[in-house]
């Protein structure tokens, strides 16, 4: 039988892998993801296989996304049929326009929840390092897009929060304004 002392070193040192994090450039925190990373393909489509979105998740997050100031959600050019793009509006002015894929669509949610988004390479490192995100398998191929990334499926109002803050952070990089400023 453990000592008194031995038990609480192990529970202190659980609750210290459990509220791990990872500190992206602009210092931003991304708590370590839980669930077990999705697998994707690795072309394009790149989609995630096995991974059932939970509806309400969904519309959460969208209902959020259309909140963002000269952000409207339409139909995507650059994915698959009944994914949802993320549209900056014309008059916005925009500080890295070279990291959009297509027309002014900065990110889109996939229909199993998954999403494609441009964030600071530093971001996006810190992202695929606690969890949240993979690099697009064109990532390394073009220009500007070496912060493309999937972001997985939520699955709890918690990693809502998070893939949300993702979707913050894309805004802020791909236009310069950070949202505190609107």
């Amino acid at each position: 039988m453990k000592s008194r002392a031995g038990r609480c070193r192990l529970t202190l040192a659980i609750l210290a892998t459990a509220i791990a994090v990872t500190t992206s450039a602009s210092g931003a925190e991304w708590p370590t993801r839980t669930t077990p990373r999705p697998v994707t393909t690795e072309g394009v489509p790149h989609i995630q296989l096995n991974v059932e979105p939970l509806p309400e998740l969904t519309a959460e997050l969208l209902r959020r996304v259309e909140q963002l100031p000269h952000v409207d959600v339409r139909d995507t050019v650059v994915s698959l049929p009944g994914a949802k793009g993320f549209w900056l509006a014309d008059d916005l002015p925009l500080e890295r326009p070279d990291v959009i894929v297509g027309g002014r669509e900065f990110a889109h949610i996939h229909p199993d929840g998954s999403l494609h988004a441009s964030l600071n390479p530093k971001t996006a490192q810190a992202a695929i390092e606690a969890g949240w995100a993979i690099a697009h398998p064109w990532s390394s191929k073009r220009q500007g897009w070496e912060g493309f990334v999937m972001i997985y499926t939520p699955l709890s109002e918690d990693e809502l929060d998070v893939t949300f803050r993702l979707i913050q952070d894309s805004y802020t990089f791909v236009t310069g304004r950070a949202l505190d400023d609107e």
